[in-house]
């Protein structure tokens, strides 16, 4: 298949074109390089340096889908700025769904997230888990999938939104390069690459085996896995005009301390901790389940958190 990866030159995005690539298809990448690295656009994909608002002149009848990652993805920054997510991720989106639908194209599959859901009280989290998000990144991303459901029903859209929270690990040469890094994982590994001195942990005293955050973490080559597979899903006769969510989890998650562990573990290193008061809205645990999407389509996370670390810090000394 002739495949448009936008946001292909960014961390998630470069990992799936890469897996694209090695299935046998042919990717075309579109990024504008505003958080993306143009050293990350997989080898054999033609790079097209845009934004999201000009997939029309990037896309044409000879595709057949689109995987879509551009998106900002900040929540700190969606609150303090949030007209520029507004406009990118869910203006964007409509100025792409608008090209494809111009050019026939009617396959998608869209990088969603867990922060749709807000702070749910229940966890795991499922699919019937309402949809309350806090913060202006999650609502652009809900917005989108609201739309997705439309274009769907009125246009034959065969689309798919996949939500999942952390993502670490690398595959190869495709690792995450994030300016500022806001992820847990690379700032645990800043302290044994010499970049940081020790590693806040914010709460102790959460209702937790060992009183810090449960977050869900999965590993990049695992994400990328269920892109693929969703793919194929929108090439079935079944998918024309509709609308899938699928979460992608672990279903039960890791702590700080379990994540800090995992990296002392993998790199020999001792890694400090400064412990540190809970952050206003913090919930004690989020982490989200994947029975829907491992009983339509097969999948299940595959590595565990020492794999997902020890790729993370390979690329890292890279």
């Amino acid at each position: 298949m002739k495949l448009l990866v936008t946001g292909g030159a960014g961390y998630i995005g470069s990992v799936v074109g890469s897996q694209l690539l090695a299935a046998g298809h042919e990717v075309v990448v579109l990024d504008s390089l505003l958080t993306g690295h143009e050293d990350a656009v997989p080898d054999g994909a033609r790079f097209v340096r845009a934004g999201i608002e000009e997939a029309a002149d990037a896309i044409d009848s000879s595709f057949d889908a689109v995987l879509h990652f551009a998106a900002r993805s900040l929540v700190g920054q969606s609150v303090a700025e949030p007209e520029l997510y507004w406009w990118n991720n869910v203006g964007g989106t409509l100025r792409l769904l608008d090209a494809m639908r111009a050019a026939g194209v009617r396959r998608l599959v869209f990088s969603s997230t867990a922060a749709t859901y807000g702070q749910p009280e229940v966890s795991p989290i499922t699919e019937d888990t309402p949809a309350v998000p806090i913060n202006p990144y999650g609502q652009s991303k809900l917005a989108v999938d609201h739309a997705l459901a439309g274009e769907a029903r009125a246009h034959d859209l065969a689309a798919v939104s996949l939500r999942y929270f952390n993502v670490g690990g690398a595959l190869g040469r495709y690792g995450e390069r994030h300016d500022p890094e806001t992820h847990l994982i690379p700032n645990v590994l800043m302290v044994p690459a010499g970049r940081r001195d020790a590693v806040d942990v914010f709460g102790t005293d959460y209702p937790t085996p060992d009183g810090t955050a449960v977050r869900d973490y999965l590993h990049v080559e695992d994400l990328g896995r269920a892109h693929l597979l969703a793919l194929d899903w929108t090439g079935t006769a079944e998918a024309a005009g509709q609308h899938r969510v699928y979460n992608l989890g672990s279903g039960t998650g890791y702590s700080v301390r379990e994540v800090v562990e995992a990296a002392r573990r993998v790199t020999g290193h001792p890694v400090p901790t400064n412990d540190k008061e809970r952050r206003a809205g913090d919930p004690p645990v989020l982490v989200a389940s994947a029975e829907r999407i491992a009983a339509d389509l097969g999948w299940r996370p595959k590595h565990g958190l020492d794999t997902i670390v020890e790729d993370a810090w390979t690329f890292m000394q890279r």
